[in-house]
């Protein structure tokens, strides 16, 4: 019998020997959870029961189990590294097989696809056409790296404010060249269908009390016809408090544009045009078209007031062409994708998942654990969502393994297994004297 106790001791020590070399072996792999080993007594029983006073009969391994402590985060240079700080898992996929990891090496494949160091898909929230998240669909996420399609000017919006206190200019007609024939002026870009800047400049010229005319060239040219370069007008009339007045404007005929029933002034005649290379240059339509409902201008929040004239807001839903220059994630998961042409849009999105039982999860290497029976369905959510932790982009976290207690535990798994080797040795003693006795 003291050789089986002897010789359990010694498997039991041997085992955990291999736990805290596998521990120790692992200690710089991003994502691992250190393991341990649990150990139970064996006693000797018969049908009817053990007895009153059993004698043991060794040791048994009852359980390795892994703890899943947060590891450290390490800050690193990649963008698309990714860390969980909280309890979820990534969720992966390796032609359908799903695995769930704390390892967050990611980044994209031949396809766009965002995949781990091995080749795993990253899952997700995918978008649809018109970059809308699709909640509830995981799939795998993709990046799409082609260009970004150009966007013709629908609306533009202006907040500005007009100085009640200039005066009518003394020098007539309006041109655009002398400064003296108006008050003030403006430009912001806007683009037709093929991405194409055009100069939108205005200018303001006061004609009286409380009245002003707007006048508009596009690139320095009429908007209706760019070989012409005389503007084209709308007549603006403020209140005696400073405020514009929509149903005058709405009443108004400006001239090259419309005015709609909610004070919206639209430009729909507007021809994209380009200069060739003659000298002087001659303007003709560049094969482009403005946005198919027009250029649609909001200046029902401008005022008058007796300050200097300023621009405090300018915004239009227009841009050209743009290469992919960069992506980045939330710690909500949220994909962003940055373009040359200063546009970003959502890319996707990132999701976790979390089990009743993360000790039921069955390793199968590669820092990656499968669900089992034990561990329960996975639930799946957002990031910063419930106990699943915020996401944080650029780090990784680090193994969870403390040095300094798994090289007190190899020392004493070592002086338990050469304990254990001399309970052999002392039974084969005894049994060494019974044999010799004459």
């Amino acid at each position: 019998m003291g050789f089986n106790i002897g010789l359990s001791g010694l498997r039991a020590a041997t085992s955990d020997l291999n736990v805290t070399g596998n521990n120790i072996a692992n200690a710089g792999t991003a994502g691992f959870k250190q393991s341990r080993a649990e150990f139970a007594d064996v006693y000797a029983a018969s049908v009817l029961g053990s007895g009153s006073n059993p004698q043991g009969s060794g040791v048994l391994l009852g359980d390795v189990s892994q703890l899943f402590n947060q590891g450290n985060i390490n800050y690193t240079q990649n963008s698309l590294d990714l860390a969980v700080n909280g309890s979820g898992f990534f969720q992966t996929s390796n032609n359908g097989e799903v695995s769930y990891t704390r390892a967050g090496y990611f980044g994209t494949d031949r396809d766009g696809f965002l995949v781990n160091n091995f080749g795993y898909k990253l899952q997700g929230y995918a978008v649809d056409a018109n970059n809308n998240l699709q909640n509830g669909v995981v799939s795998d996420l993709q990046i799409q790296t082609a260009s970004q399609a150009p966007r013709a000017t629908e609306n533009l919006d202006q907040v500005f404010n007009l100085n009640s206190t200039n005066t009518v200019p003394t020098t007539a007609p309006f041109d655009p060249s002398d400064p003296t024939t108006y008050n003030s002026s403006t430009s912001t870009n806007i683009y037709d269908t093929q991405g194409n800047a055009h100069v939108f400049t205005q200018y303001f010229v006061k004609t009286g009390a409380n009245n002003w005319d707007m006048n508009v060239l596009i690139d320095g040219r009429n908007p209706d016809d760019p070989t012409l370069t005389t503007p084209s007008t709308v007549p603006l009339t403020f209140t005696t408090a400073g405020q514009l007045d929509v149903p005058t404007l709405i009443a108004s005929a400006p001239t090259g544009f419309t005015v709609d029933a909610n004070g919206i002034i639209e430009l729909t005649t507007w021809v994209p045009a380009a200069p060739d290379t003659a000298i002087p240059p001659v303007w003709s339509a560049n094969g482009a078209t403005a946005a198919a409902a027009g250029v649609n201008i909001d200046l029902r929040q401008a005022t008058q007031f007796a300050s200097t004239f300023a621009v405090n807001s300018v915004s239009q839903d227009g841009y050209t062409t743009g290469q992919l220059s960069g992506l980045e994630i939330d710690d909500t998961g949220i994909i962003f994708a940055r373009y040359t042409n200063g546009q970003s849009n959502i890319q996707g999105q990132v999701v976790l998942a979390s089990f009743a039982n993360v000790q039921g999860l069955t390793p199968v290497g590669k820092t990656a654990w499968v669900q089992s029976f034990a561990s329960g369905d996975p639930v799946v959510g957002t990031p910063r969502s419930g106990t699943l932790g915020a996401l944080q982009s650029g780090a990784l976290e680090d193994s969870n393994v403390e040095l300094s207690d798994q090289l007190v535990n190899l020392i004493v798994a070592q002086r338990n297994y050469q304990a254990n080797a001399k309970t052999i040795e002392t039974e084969s003693a005894v049994t060494q004297t019974i044999i010799n006795l004459r």
